[in-house]
């Protein structure tokens, strides 16, 4: 056993000398992500739901928005900071309701990749998208509900951006 582990610190120093990178954390998540995409799989193996042989790309297009806005608001939205706070700091807003947070570095890997994880909304998608594809074949009409709340609201985030854009350009001409 440790030998392994000196195996192990020999590779992590060998990979990033000059900075902590949570190697046995990053392994984790994939393992929680393996775990958790094979249960999704043996589920619809074991209830026979039908698996659509090419999604609608009506549906594409709606988890697309409804990814891109739920890891938002998941990584990234003031409001949820609470669930990130374990496992990450609190640095500064960074406008339209978000806020930047430091991961934490306790010393275990495991919290730092967590952190990564529920900080970075790029990270977070994927686990995102494989929740809501797999909602579309165990609760389809659900799924397309919450996706399409989700969708309205992104939506609405950039009209709200365009509206302020375009208040700043007509107080400009103002003056």
């Amino acid at each position: 056993m440790t030998d392994l582990r000196d195996k192990v610190a020999r590779l992590r120093q060998a990979y990033a000398p000059n900075e902590y990178r949570p190697l046995g954390g990053y392994l984790a998540a994939m393992g929680t992500y393996a775990g958790v995409t094979g249960a999704i799989a043996g589920l619809v193996r074991l209830t026979g739901r039908p698996v659509p042989e090419r999604p609608a790309m009506a549906d594409v297009v709606l988890l697309c928005v409804a990814t891109h806005k739920l890891s938002r608001l998941l990584s990234k939205d003031a409001v949820t900071s609470p669930l990130r706070a374990p496992f990450t700091r609190y640095d500064k807003p960074i406008g339209s309701g978000e806020v930047m947070e430091q991961v934490r570095d306790s010393g275990s890997s495991t919290r730092h990749a967590i952190g990564e994880l529920l900080s970075c909304p790029f990270c977070l998608a994927v686990w995102v998208a494989t929740g809501l594809t797999g909602g579309l074949v165990f609760a389809p009409r659900l799924t397309r509900l919450v996706a399409t709340a989700l969708t309205a609201v992104a939506a609405s985030d950039f009209l709200q951006m365009a509206y302020a854009v375009a208040q700043q350009a007509a107080e400009g001409d103002e003056h």
